[in-house]
């Protein structure tokens, strides 16, 4: 099947679930971005231009279908697909820990990045008492998801099709 495709509907069934299901899973009233998790796997995979270009059409389906404004999301999610795809020639192995790491880093980046944005438009909670209340957790939860996500999205979305069966530590 076609990489675009494949991407694309990558995209489009995480943000399904994100909207469908997604809070209905959410602890402490924090929702994991699923959306997210998708658009850091796809930049490890690929690369950061596809990095981008999936965080940019990622962030921007799941800004309109938001209440909020149209754009935070995308640009967020687009810097941060980026700069995880830097990473990508820098993977020397198959293990779990560096891409979970990475998923950490650049969720923590991408939620405070997407605080700054709504504090600075003055919409959502106060950006201080957000910070550890859902900006932190968040990052925490997309990272536990991660570890079981990780190799089932791999699967999905590498090209090559060979992907190690079991987790193992890099």
């Amino acid at each position: 099947m076609n990489r675009a495709v494949v991407t694309g509907l990558a995209l489009l069934a995480a943000v399904v679930v994100q909207v469908a299901i997604a809070p209905q899973i959410a602890l402490f009233g924090v929702v994991p971005n699923l959306v997210f998790l998708v658009v850091v796997t796809l930049a490890l995979l690929e690369g950061p231009v596809a990095g981008s270009v999936a965080g940019f059409v990622g962030g921007l389906l799941f800004d309109l279908l938001g209440a909020s404004v149209v754009g935070p999301y995308a640009l967020v999610f687009c810097v941060a697909g980026y700069v995880a795809g830097l990473i990508n020639a820098n993977m020397l192995a198959e293990g779990w820990l560096l891409p979970v790491s990475v998923v950490f880093i650049a969720s923590v980046g991408a939620e405070i990045t997407y605080g700054v944005i709504m504090a600075v438009l003055d919409i959502g909670l106060p950006f201080w008492s957000a910070l550890v209340r859902i900006m932190l957790l968040g990052a925490v939860y997309n990272t536990v998801l991660a570890v079981a996500l990780y190799p089932l999205m791999t699967r999905v979305l590498r090209r090559d099709r060979t992907v190690k069966a079991c987790l193992h530590a890099s």
